[in-house]
C-alpha cells in the first residue's frame, strides 16, 4: 500500500517526539483503527507540555490546553442544590479531577447556503448536537445519513464555505433560563436585543425535552382566566391546557394573546410570548403596549422575526418552551403563546426540502405533525410530587379564507385541547372579538370554571344558537310577531355583551354580573351606541350597592337565585345615561 492510500497521521508538539513516543503513538493508531498509518510529526510552538494528535477527522488531544478544557468542563456541571454553597463543591471538583486524552472529530463543509451546511466526517455526530464552524458560527444537527450529517446554521452562513472545518461540542442545543429573563425580549438563542444589557441566567436547558409522563400530570381543573367574557363564559382555559387561537390573518388573533397576558397581572402567572416569523415593528408596538400597562413585570419576549433566516424561526417556540419548564418546574404557573405556528411549520419545510428530504403533502415533510405534537405535549399540570407548577399554551394559527380543513390547522387542532376560532365576516361586521361559538370549542370546558362562572353563563350557548338559527328564518320575513321580534333582540342584546374593548379585560365577578344580567333578559332596553360604556357602570354601581354578592362571586360560590334575582333587579332599575 502506498503511502498516499495509507491512513495519516499529524502528530503536532513544540519538540519532536522521542523514538519511543513515535513507537507509542503508531502502536496507539494500529490498535485503534486496526491498520498501520503514514506518520508524519509537524512542529507547532503554540502547544505547550504535551501533544495534539490527528488521524483523518479524528483529533486527540494531550496538551495542557486540552487538560484544561477538561477541568473547565468539569467545574460546569457541578450544580449545587438551592441554598447550597457552591465553593467547596468546586474545590471537590478540581481535587477529583483526573486529566484523560480528549477525543474530538473534526468536519469538513461540502456544501453551504441558504442557512443549512452538509457536512462530511462527523462519524458520531448525534442529532439535535451543536457543532461549531470556523469563524464561530453556531449550528446544530438536523440530518444524518451515510453521506455526512445536515446542519442548520444560527448564524450569518456567509462566514461558512466549502472547505471550512467544524468541530464537534457533544452538547445539544439549549438556551439560557432564569428569573433575569422576565420583562426582557430576546432572540431566539436568549440573546437580550432590548438595549438594557447581558442577562445573567440561573441555568441552561436543552430547546428540545420530552414531555412529562401520565404519572407526572395531574387534571386540569384550575382557571386560567383571560378577562374575555366570549371566552371565559364559553370556552373557559385550564392552567396545564393547550387552547389554539386560529382564524384568518387580521381578525385578532394576537389581540386576544395580549388581553390575556394583560389579565395575568397580579394573578402570580408568567408570560412567555413567542413572535414567530412576525414583523418587527409590530413585536415593538406588542412590547409597548404591555410596558403602557404593567405586563412587562412578568413577561418575557422571544422574537425570530420575519427578517431572521430560518432556522431561528424553527428554533424559537422550543426555545421559549425551555424557559417556560425552567419556572413550571419550580412550582410556578407560566402561559405560553406562541405567534404563530403556520410561520412556524413554513420555515420548517425550508429547512426541509433544503436538507433534501421527501416533500409530502402541501410539500411539508413527513414528520410535519411530529414537529408541533413535541412541543404542545410538554404544556401540563404537574402533580403535586412534582411541585404543582403548570405550563398553559396558547399555539396561534393563521388560515386562509377560513379554510380549518388545511393540513397545518387540522394537525394542530387534533393536538390541543379546543379551539378558538375568530371569524373574519363576523370581524367585519363589529363583533369583536369575532369569536365564532359554533366551530370554537374547550375540551376541558366546565372543569376550568369556577361555580360562579358555571352558574352565570348558564344557557348562555343554547340562546346564542337560537338566536343564530331564528335570524337565519326571518332574514326574508316581511313581518314578524312581537314574541319572535322580542327573541331576536334579546340575541342582540347577547352578542352586544360579547363585544369587547381590547385592552379592557372583564374581572371574573365583572363577567359573572354581566353574563347574570343578560341571560335574565335584563339589559335588552340597553341602546347599543355606548353598551359597553353601560356595562361597565353597571359592574361599577353593583359593586357599591351589594359588595356581599360580589364577595361571594370572588370566592368562587355558585350563584344562588337570589344572588341572580338581584342582578336583574338592579340591572333593570340602574341609570345607565
Amino acid at each position: 500500500m502506498s503511502d498516499q492510500q495509507r491512513l495519516r497521521a499529524l502528530l503536532y508538539s513544540a519538540e519532536a517526539p522521542t523514538p519511543a513516543q513515535r513507537a507509542r503513538f503508531e502502536r496507539f493508531i494500529e490498535i485503534k483503527y486496526n491498520e498501520r498509518c503514514y506518520f508524519l510529526w509537524v512542529k507547532d510552538p503554540n502547544i505547550i507540555d504535551g501533544f495534539r494528535l490527528e488521524v483523518g477527522s479524528d483529533i486527540y488531544d494531550w496538551s495542557i490546553a486540552g487538560r484544561l478544557n477538561q477541568l473547565k468542563d468539569a467545574m460546569r456541571a457541578v450544580r449545587p442544590a438551592p441554598g447550597e454553597d457552591i465553593i467547596p463543591l468546586l474545590k471537590k471538583a478540581v481535587d477529583d479531577f483526573i486529566p484523560l486524552p480528549v477525543s474530538e472529530e473534526i468536519g469538513t463543509v461540502m456544501t453551504v447556503g441558504d442557512g443549512v451546511a452538509n457536512v462530511r466526517g462527523l462519524k458520531h455526530a448525534e442529532y439535535g448536537e451543536i457543532l461549531l464552524f470556523d469563524g464561530n458560527v453556531r449550528g446544530m444537527v438536523q440530518n444524518i445519513d451515510k453521506q455526512g450529517v445536515g446542519c442548520i446554521l444560527f448564524d450569518d452562513d456567509g462566514e461558512v464555505e466549502a472547505g471550512s472545518r467544524v468541530h464537534r461540542t457533544k452538547r445539544s442545543a439549549g438556551v439560557p433560563v432564569g428569573e433575569g429573563f422576565i420583562g426582557r425580549v430576546t432572540d431566539a438563542l436568549g440573546v437580550p436585543i432590548d438595549g438594557k444589557g447581558e442577562i445573567t441566567p440561573s441555568g441552561y436547558r436543552p430547546v428540545e425535552h420530552s414531555a412529562p409522563g401520565i404519572a407526572a400530570r395531574q387534571p386540569v381543573n384550575e382557571p386560567l382566566r383571560t378577562g374575555i367574557l366570549a371566552v371565559d363564559s364559553m370556552f373557559p382555559i385550564g392552567r396545564g391546557q393547550r387552547e389554539l387561537i386560529i382564524g384568518d390573518r387580521q381578525t385578532g388573533k394576537t389581540a386576544i394573546a395580549i388581553d390575556t397576558i394583560l389579565n395575568q397581572k397580579g394573578q402570580g402567572v408568567y408570560c412567555i410570548y413567542v413572535g414567530i416569523g412576525q414583523k418587527a415593528s409590530s413585536v415593538r408596538r406588542l412590547v409597548s403596549t404591555l410596558t403602557e400597562h404593567g405586563a412587562m413585570e412578568y413577561t418575557t419576549v422571544l422574537l425570530a422575526s420575519a427578517s431572521d433566516p430560518a432556522p431561528l424561526q424553527y428554533i424559537a417556540p422550543y426555545a421559549g418552551c425551555a424557559m417556560a419548564e425552567y419556572f413550571m418546574e419550580q412550582g410556578k404557573d407560566v402561559l405560553i403563546i406562541y405567534d404563530d405556528l403556520s410561520k412556524h411549520a413554513v420555515a420548517y419545510r425550508s429547512l426541509s426540502l433544503v436538507l433534501g428530504r421527501s416533500p409530502g403533502r402541501e410539500a411539508y415533510p413527513g414528520d410535519v405533525f411530529y414537529l408541533h405534537s413535541r412541543l404542545l405535549e410538554r404544556s401540563a399540570h404537574l402533580s403535586a410530587s412534582k411541585g404543582g407548577g403548570s405550563m398553559t399554551a396558547l399555539p396561534i394559527v393563521e388560515t386562509l379564507a377560513g379554510n380549518v380543513s388545511a393540513y397545518i390547522p387540522t394537525n394542530i387542532i387534533s393536538i390541543t385541547d379546543g379551539q378558538i376560532f375568530l371569524d373574519t365576516a363576523l370581524f367585519r361586521s363589529g363583533q369583536r372579538p369575532a369569536v365564532n361559538v359554533g366551530l370554537s370549542v374547550s375540551r376541558v370546558g366546565g372543569d376550568a370554571m369556577t361555580g360562579a362562572m358555571r352558574s352565570a353563563s348558564g344557557t348562555l350557548r343554547l340562546d346564542l344558537a337560537q338566536y343564530r338559527e331564528m335570524k337565519v328564518f326571518t332574514q326574508f320575513s316581511n313581518y314578524l310577531d312581537d314574541e319572535t321580534q322580542k327573541n331576536l333582540r334579546s340575541g342582540e342584546t347577547l352578542m352586544n355583551v360579547l363585544k369587547q374593548e381590547q385592552y379592557r379585560p372583564y374581572q371574573e365577578w365583572e363577567q359573572a354580573v354581566i353574563l347574570a344580567a343578560a341571560t335574565a333578559k335584563a339589559l335588552d332596553g340597553l341602546d347599543e351606541n355606548g353598551f359597553a360604556d353601560s356595562l361597565h357602570k353597571l359592574c361599577e354601581g353593583f359593586s357599591k350597592v351589594r359588595g356581599d354578592v360580589v364577595e361571594r362571586i370572588k370566592s368562587g360560590a355558585k350563584l344562588s337565585d337570589e344572588d341572580r334575582t338581584a342582578i336583574a333587579e338592579y340591572a333593570k332599575a340602574a341609570e345607565y345615561a
